[in-house]
């Protein structure tokens, strides 16, 4: 009996990481005028979607932990592109707020994020494009469910 090496080429975890670096090296070539990156764009993103969010809620819609969307949020402030404001209820927690300036980065930048996304999805037909959606969602929620249990 022969023992099949293993493909890392064909793990999930591995190959989905592979092309997200990809992507996200495309999309920062796109921003670096704009002196932001995919990460902090992802999250000024949110913020922009849903201004005076706490951290933890910013942190989960972005898809990073904590202490990166801390850090990020951090960046953000210093660039002038959110500010916070201490909680009413929770003087530990803190609303994030967009401000003009983020706003008219994130108006000007979206059309590149999407022409990235446009770009790459070329090579899909708009139904292969469902599919992998649906499959990136049922993955993602998988992977949520065995980390809440760990």
């Amino acid at each position: 009996m022969s023992v099949h090496p293993y493909d890392l080429n064909r793990s999930l975890g591995f190959l989905m990481g592979n092309t997200y670096r990809k992507l996200s090296a495309l999309f920062q070539s796109g921003l670096k005028e704009y002196d932001i990156t995919p990460e902090q764009w992802s999250v000024l993103y949110q913020v922009e979607q849903a201004d005076g969010l706490i951290q933890k809620d910013i942190a989960e819609r972005s898809g990073k932990d904590r202490p990166t969307t801390t850090r990020i949020l951090d960046h953000l402030e210093q660039k002038g592109l959110v500010y916070k404001q201490i909680g009413e209820n929770d003087r530990r927690s803190f609303r994030v707020y967009i401000t003009s300036k983020g706003k008219s980065l994130i108006q000007e930048t979206l059309p590149i994020e999407k022409r990235v996304n446009s770009e790459v999805r070329k090579c899909l037909s708009e139904e292969e494009y469902e599919t992998l959606m649906k499959l990136l969602i049922t993955v993602s929620g998988r992977v949520n469910e065995i980390t809440e249990r760990e």
